[in-house]
């Protein structure tokens, strides 16, 4: 059976550009014992994607060269040589860019089964997936919000930022959210039920962005979801309470090399601010916790999500780097099948 694949051919000299990838077909070796063939139906594109790339000291491994893509598939499985999967099952794993995977099922991990019957597959991508999970640990885990305190999360209408602003209304929170564009503030605010979305492409200085924080955040910040960096952390850093939060979850303005210097680290002393990064996959034993609420809010209607969805397996690195400009709207996924 032919697999078609995209490996990483090279690694980025400064941004990523389509010929950093290359799509290749290669033939599935037959199954061995405890093996599973899964179809993947369907691709997550992520911002961490992006420093994997690069030979570079990180959290993970880099992507290896000439290897398949790294990135979390949800799919159906097609044949099994293990007892604990069947064909049929709807499955969520690391299967890569491609539009098969061969799942040594028995490794810890590897994959789980899932539940379409009130969530869409390629929620488990999303919204009850590992962006939903990074939510969920960085707003109750690490910033703990408390009724009445405003929570500020940039990146809003991505698959992250939403989740962070809609769990922390269902904890009686002020939410801020901060977005590139009318549009994603208007879904923001509109659809998402934040509070406040503030456009940072019509702030872009330092005093602009402060005052429209100062208008949406009238009583400062209490705690932040960092998933930017750069200019926006600096200014909501300068608002940011006394003895406030703040998770680091992403810096995606440095991905492509720009600094990421804080300009007044001295705001981390005077207001006694907590910081804290986090990788989601070190937290495992709070994911059955958090799936179990990010499931019910989704099957309910009360968690609402959007995905944008490149069309197959081909358009993968436009759509990656499309993700990085912001380009998406909501949750970037590729459909395989």
């Amino acid at each position: 059976m032919t697999n078609h694949r995209i490996v990483l051919a090279s690694r980025p000299a400064a941004e990523a550009t389509v010929s950093n990838f290359r799509l290749e077909s290669v033939e599935l070796p037959p199954l061995k014992e405890g093996q599973v063939l899964v179809r993947n139906h369907y691709l997550s594109l992520d911002p961490y994607m992006r420093m994997r790339m690069n030979d570079a000291k990180n959290y993970a491994a880099p992507q290896a060269l000439n290897e398949v893509m790294i990135g979390g598939t949800v799919g159906e499985v097609a044949e099994s040589r293990h007892p604990g999967f069947a064909a049929g099952d709807k499955v969520v794993g690391m299967g890569g860019w491609q539009e098969w995977v061969v799942v040594d099922a028995g490794t810890p991990g590897a994959m789980r089964k899932v539940d379409t019957t009130h969530i869409p597959l390629s929620a488990y991508l999303g919204a009850v997936g590992m962006p939903g999970v990074t939510a969920w640990v960085g707003l109750i885990h690490l910033i703990e919000p408390k009724a009445g305190e405003t929570i500020v999360v940039d990146a809003a209408s991505g698959a992250v930022g939403s989740a962070v602003g809609q769990l922390a209304k269902s904890r009686g929170c002020r939410a801020v959210g901060i977005a590139g564009g009318a549009d994603k503030c208007a879904y923001v605010v509109d659809e998402l039920g934040f509070d406040a979305c503030i456009d940072y492409k019509a702030h872009r200085d330092f005093a602009s962005l402060a005052a429209a924080l100062d208008a949406a955040a009238p009583g400062g910040v209490d705690g932040l979801f960092e998933n930017v960096g750069g200019l926006i952390f600096d200014v909501v850093l300068s608002r940011m309470n006394a003895f406030g939060r703040i998770a680091l979850c992403g810096l995606i303005s440095g991905y492509e090399g720009e600094s990421l210097a804080i300009t007044n680290a001295r705001l981390l002393l005077t207001q006694r601010l907590k910081l804290q990064g986090f990788i989601v996959s070190e937290h495992m034993a709070l994911w059955p916790k958090a799936l179990q609420e990010l499931g019910g809010l989704v099957a309910t209607g009360k968690l609402k999500y959007r995905e944008t969805v490149a069309p197959n397996l081909a358009a993968a690195p436009e759509a990656f780097l499309g993700l990085l400009k912001g380009r998406n709207f909501g949750k970037q996924i590729v459909k395989l099948t």
